[in-house]
């Protein structure tokens, strides 16, 4: 089968010829369709320290995907041969105090697909059927293989209660756009993203109604004014991993606002805990998707009219994987997608 390899300990991925995967009682085999790049493609691509701590060479690397089931372990059940499906790239272990309690997106025993283990950038993909979400009539192909992403965006969103609230997002990345998506979506009453490229805060625009804010040449003291909001912003979701941007974000909190984090700032980061303490500020870690709840949500949302298909702004064959790659390292790229036809 084709598979997008990163076969040496330096820049790029290769595409290789790889055996197809042999399935175990438990698993299924599925025939991937399509597959999303995501930010962590990039930074395996890039071959950053945090990939050379992380990534065994060689592996198949990619985890966005959506796809077909085309084999099934012998004790699998509860799913056919020829169901549409994505699925959870997260693989847990069975024996921690947290998987046994049934929060499995806090196990720490976590190994992920296209990161420690055989991926999804591949014809074909082995998957414990435990992690197997088959996807509805409602949600394609296309949809499908970005349900990981939009599942990151779903989960911070969902942290706090966003219903009739103001909410600020840091980062308009394709997580920061889902994310300002589906707080339109659930009630929020305005929706500001923050960035300092301008052709992101363009695409924000065109997916979601929220007011861009380009933090180089505007204030959020003047976006609050604007708005006629009193306090600042009920919710922030911190998207962008930059420091700056969550100190802004706390400066524009009302008190006792609500934050939820899944940008990751670089190495260690100055934090002024004594502006977080004195406005009584709640802040939550995000980490991928809470296992399957997350998942029920989101495509109950997309079944329901949540729409994030704009944030798709690049297709590619696979065999063009790198033009793909150079979209999402030229930064004016939405999600990019890759077709295994």
């Amino acid at each position: 089968m084709k598979a997008l390899v990163k076969a040496r300990p330096e820049p790029g991925l290769w595409l290789e010829r790889q055996p197809v995967p042999e399935i175990g009682p438990h698993d299924v085999l599925i025939m991937i369709r399509k597959t999303g790049v995501c930010g962590t493609d990039i930074h395996i691509w890039n071959w950053d320290d945090w990939a050379q701590k992380t990534v065994p060479v060689p592996l198949i690397t990619g985890h966005e995907f959506a796809g077909e089931i085309v084999e099934l372990g012998r004790l699998v059940e509860g799913l056919e041969i020829g169901q549409r499906c994505s699925g959870e790239g997260h693989l847990i272990g069975k024996t921690s105090r947290q998987s046994r309690a049934g929060k499995f997106h806090l196990d720490p025993e976590t190994r992920g697909i296209g990161v420690n283990e055989p991926g999804a950038f591949a014809e074909y993909l082995r998957l414990p059927a435990f992690n197997v979400v088959p996807l509805p009539d409602a949600v394609d192909d296309e949809i499908g293989a970005i349900l990981d992403p939009l599942g990151n965006a779903v989960h911070t969103a969902l942290s706090f209660d966003l219903v009739g609230e103001d909410v600020l997002i840091t980062g308009a990345g394709p997580i920061g756009i889902m994310a300002a998506a589906v707080a339109r979506h659930i009630g929020a009453r305005h929706v500001v993203i923050t960035d300092i490229n301008q052709t992101r805060l363009d695409l924000a625009a065109d997916v979601v109604d929220l007011r861009p804010v380009n933090i180089a040449t505007e204030t959020l003291d003047e976006v609050i004014a604007e708005l006629g909001m009193k306090e600042g912003f009920d919710v922030g979701l911190e998207m962008s991993g930059n420091q700056r941007a969550l100190d802004q974000m706390v400066e524009a909190m009302v008190m006792g606002g609500h934050i939820a984090m899944l940008g990751i700032p670089p190495g260690k980061s100055a934090v002024d805990w004594s502006r977080i303490v004195f406005k009584a500020i709640t802040i939550k870690g995000v980490y991928g998707r809470e296992i399957f709840e997350t998942w029920y949500k989101m495509i109950a949302m997309l079944e329901n009219g949540l729409d994030v298909r704009k944030v798709i702004t690049h297709r590619f064959p696979v065999d063009a994987f790198r033009e793909g790659f150079q979209a999402m390292l030229g930064g004016k790229s939405g999600k990019v997608v890759l077709d295994w036809g």
